[in-house]
């Protein structure tokens, strides 16, 4: 079987360097908000060319902070609307109205599958403060419109960069190119820790100081609360695991780009569709996306084949139960992606022969 993601194959790969790091972190003594979150932090905003790297608990928390501390600053008020894609996540929209915020959806590209900026302005009103984008399967959604909406209406530009750490817009990472951005390490990603991790990057300082203050309980001095915090701090031993993997992250994206090369070239059936391209340097292939109107009778036939896919995502965020209020929605785009998407093997652990063997089973498909 050709596993989806191997995880314990690409902890493997880096196995030495990751022992280590964890022996230091162990005979350190050091175990939360330490030397290691420290220089994660430095290293990390260093890669992106970015002044603040603020470790936190998970993506999830990355964004909510994020907003959380816009309206704490006075920046942003319950209420207030923020623009989010469509199709994305449901981390995206939990971040938004867990902060009273309300989610506007706008519908994407159908050839990038990004947030659609040729209907961002429409979605704008009055109690609009910010723009979501989210950088899904590993392209970059940021456009140079998007960017000149945001100056133009003054809005806070915040990027979902769960799925894109490497990534660039021309000469610029992803994680900073708007005013703040959150990041998951979910084992799963690009850059991985070995369980929950997230970080917020940003170059406003005073947003990155009110941000590590509500990840350690609200807390500016010892036992002293001025805000109501939560305990979301990126703990020693995953920060050292990502020092590790971030000295990598760069030829792991390198192979992934050869992977969906290699998908891209050769994959040859008039029932699946693959995706559009980006500049090489602005997709990192956090997931291959391919589309089937008979997506389910399509992973059935490479599961019997021996390959093993997975959808992203079956069901769209409006259409989620606990988003119950939005499920009037109409967003067809949307919906067809999520009708029709599957995900195939694109992790840097994966062979020559094995990604050969996912193209037959897909070319085979009748």
């Amino acid at each position: 079987m050709i596993e989806f993601i191997s995880l314990a194959k690409r902890t493997a790969m880096y196995h030495d360097e990751l022992r280590n790091a964890v022996d230091d972190v162990l005979n350190s003594g050091q175990y939360i908000l330490g030397r290691q979150l420290s220089l994660f932090e430095e290293e990390y905003a260093h890669y992106l060319g970015i002044k603040h790297c603020v470790g936190v608990g998970n993506g999830l928390d990355a964004l909510t902070l994020i907003y959380r501390a816009y309206i704490e600053m006075g920046t942003m008020s319950p209420g207030d609307e923020v623009i989010v894609p469509a199709n994305t996540y449901i981390a995206s929209i939990l971040a938004v109205i867990e902060n009273g915020l309300v989610p506007v959806f706008a519908e994407p590209d159908p050839d990038t599958l990004q947030i659609d900026d040729n209907v961002i302005e429409r979605c704008i009103s009055e109690r609009t403060k910010s723009i979501m984008i989210v950088h899904l399967y590993g392209r970059c959604a940021y456009t140079d419109k998007i960017g000149q909406i945001c100056r133009k209406y003054g809005l806070k530009l915040v990027e979902d960069n769960a799925q894109a750490h490497g990534c660039r817009f021309r000469d610029v990472m992803t994680g900073a190119l708007g005013d703040a951005a959150g990041h998951s390490f979910y084992p799963t990603k690009n850059l991985a820790a070995l369980g929950d991790a997230g970080a917020v990057t940003t170059n406003d300082a005073d947003l990155a100081e009110m941000v590590r203050i509500l990840r350690h309980y609200g807390s500016e001095k010892k036992y002293v609360f001025g805000k109501i915090g939560r305990n979301s701090r990126l703990d020693e031993m995953q920060a050292a695991v990502l020092r590790v993997k971030l000295r990598h992250l760069d030829d792991d994206n390198m192979r992934r780009r050869e992977i969906a090369d290699y998908y891209n070239r050769r994959i040859d059936n008039p029932s699946v569709s693959i995706p559009s391209l980006a500049p090489a340097e602005g997709n990192v292939w956090h997931v291959y996306p391919v589309f089937c109107s008979r997506r389910d009778e399509l992973q059935d036939f490479l599961l019997s084949k021996g390959v093993e896919t997975q959808v992203h995502y079956p069901i769209p965020p409006h259409q989620q139960e606990s988003l119950s209020q939005w499920r009037d929605l109409s967003l067809p785009i949307t919906e067809r992606i999520h009708a029709e998407e599957l995900s195939l093997p694109v992790g840097p652990e994966l062979t020559d022969e094995e990604m050969r063997r996912v193209v037959d089973a897909i070319n085979e498909f009748d």
